[in-house]
């Protein structure tokens, strides 16, 4: 199916709401039946009919259908955060007595759920190297249920093989599932490599705008259903009509943002590779990245992010460097229309909190929308001081 009619057309019955070219609000909780048949039948799959809004949603259907689309899957669900999708997707595979293979350095509330939560219940895990093959095959056990990945991960990007990862998870009977929220559909279908579920925190490229938390999960049609069923209506972490209205807003710029996000990110990448303050650049798609090949086959684009080690003499010249940019705004997150700064010295020195395990010399920035020429402007600025 073309991007344009996905994006578009796909799950827009228009005859069926007055022609509108935006899909409704379908702002219900319930909905009624004129016969008993009718509702016998939304009764024995949720997952189809329109029963009660926290299993099917008009408006949350057709978001459905177009990221299931997306990602190459027969089906996909959407959850009220990015944590929501992973916490589904992982507690959907495991019991009591279960070992997960996860790759080192996730997204931080992934962790904590496989480090905090999941051993409470009897699930090990052990994390790996999963640029290595070899260190993955080593860490299966015969109780091994599942292979997490996260390629490229989402401060130093490391990647994956993703058509190997596949093989090996099915050589040994596991599940595999992949966060692919740094790529994006657009530039990476890791269900088109042989992965079994694609998770996202839609928060970012999906919905783009930094108004909405949303998660989302793709995959089979058996698996979604098996997901739908268990974790998704027990826990209830619904994604609400009017959020998934505004994620459809979202989607129907996504190739578009996607592709001014990462031409201006390479510009600014290839400036500072060549910066005399730049100690080290982390970028996927930087021809210094030692696993440049390997992005260049399985991703087409590498999106907004990318971090730097800069030469900076004391961890105070790093905190001068952040006050003097200006167009940067100093925050988490990223994937929506504003440029960001996660600077890692501010990590440091917080009450009850272990320093973190990247350098006070550490930063991740994110660019978005604006003018990459001054956007550049400010960086240059703020380098001066260093």
């Amino acid at each position: 199916m073309h991007l344009s009619e996905i994006l578009n057309q796909l799950g827009e019955n228009r005859d069926r709401y007055f022609n509108a070219v935006s899909p409704p609000v379908i702002q219900t909780s319930n909905f009624a039946f004129s016969e008993l048949d009718d509702f016998r039948r939304a009764m024995s799959d949720e997952l189809a009919a329109h029963l009660y809004t926290r299993g099917n949603n008009p408006t949350v259907h057709i978001l459905r259908q177009k990221l299931a689309a997306l990602e190459g899957a027969e089906d996909a669900l959407v959850f009220g955060s990015g944590v929501a999708a992973v916490s589904a997707a992982i507690l959907a595979q495991v019991r009591s007595g279960d070992h997960i293979v996860c790759v080192r350095s996730p997204y931080s509330w992934t962790k904590s759920l496989l480090m905090n939560y999941l051993p409470r219940f009897g699930v090990e895990h052990t994390f790996v190297d999963g640029t290595d093959l070899g260190q993955i095959e080593a860490a299966i056990r015969p109780n091994t249920r599942l292979l997490y990945l996260e390629s490229p991960n989402s401060l130093t990007f490391e990647l994956q093989d993703l058509e190997a990862c596949a093989r090996l998870a099915k050589r040994y009977g596991l599940v595999s599932c992949i966060d692919n929220s740094h790529c994006s559909p657009i530039f990476q279908q890791p269900i088109r490599s042989g992965i079994d579920l694609v998770v996202h925190s839609g928060t970012k490229y999906l919905n783009g705008h930094s108004d909405v938390v949303l998660g989302v999960l793709c995959g089979s049609r058996e698996m979604v259903k098996r997901i739908f069923e268990t974790e998704y209506m027990t826990l209830g972490a619904i994604l609400p009509p009017h959020d998934a209205a505004l994620v459809l807003r979202g989607l129907r710029t996504l190739p578009l943002r996607m592709e001014r996000i990462d031409r201006s990110t390479r510009m600014i990448v290839e400036r500072l590779e060549r910066h005399p303050k730049v100690e080290r650049l982390h970028y996927p798609l930087s021809p210094s990245s030692p696993q440049y090949e390997l992005a260049r086959r399985q991703m087409s684009g590498a999106g907004g992010l990318f971090s730097l080690e800069l030469r900076a003499d004391s961890p105070e010249r790093m905190e001068a460097f952040f006050r003097r940019l200006q167009r940067f705004l100093l925050a988490v997150s990223w994937g929506g229309h504003e440029s960001l700064v996660l600077p890692f010295v501010g990590f440091y020195g917080i009450p009850g909190r272990p320093a973190p395990e990247l350098p006070w010399n550490f930063v991740r920035f994110y660019i978005g929308l604006e003018d990459p020429e001054w956007l550049w402007e400010d960086l240059q600025n703020a380098l001066e001081i260093l």
